[in-house]
Order: C-alpha cells, then structure tokens, then sequence
C-alpha cells in the first residue's frame, strides 16, 4: 500500500488571525466598543492628567479585553445577534398545577 504523508504546519490555525491570538472580526469589534469609551474619558472627565489616564485604563482594558476574547468562542456581536434571536423566538411555558388523573 502506498501512503502519502501530509505535513501540517505548526501556524495552520493561525490563518485570519492578528498575532495568532485574536480574530480579525473580534479585534475590529473592539476597536469599535474601546475608541467611544476612550474619547468620552479624555475628553469629559475633569480630572489631571495621571487619574484621568488610570480612570480610562480602567475603562478600556476590560472593555478590550472582553472584546478580543468573546463569548464561548463567538465573537460579541455575533453571540448578541444569536441570543436576540433566541428572545423573541422563544416560547413561554405556563403550569397551572394542574393534574389529569383517571
């Protein structure tokens, strides 16, 4: 018998991704959720300089960070739109306590 051998590159999944780490979609995602955030701390909090840099990293790093990582490996949009979704296709279930017996 013959076999062929395939060799499969070490990055093969790194296809599509920034740093081989993050999504492309979740990283433009975040950059749309951060840059609102990062412009309302600079320019409305009237605050020095060093607080208000420690207020928006504050802000900013979990907000990106959620962003890159997602939602059970979707990214935020996507999962928002599939539980929207399921909210108002879903059906209510009413129990009266009711029995029917013989």
């Amino acid at each position: 018998m013959n076999y062929e051998l395939y060799y499969i590159p070490a990055n093969f999944t790194d296809a599509g991704r920034l740093f081989g780490l993050f999504e492309i979609r979740n990283t433009i995602e975040t950059v749309i959720l951060t840059v609102p955030v990062l412009f309302f701390c600079i320019y409305f909090l009237p605050l020095a300089m060093t607080p208000k840099l420690i207020v928006t990293l504050t802000l900013i790093v979990p907000v990106g960070g959620f962003g890159l990582i997602g939602i059970a490996d979707e990214s935020l949009f996507r999962w928002v739109a599939g539980w929207w979704r399921w909210r108002r296709s879903r059906r209510r279930i009413s129990y009266r306590g009711e029995v029917k017996t013989k």
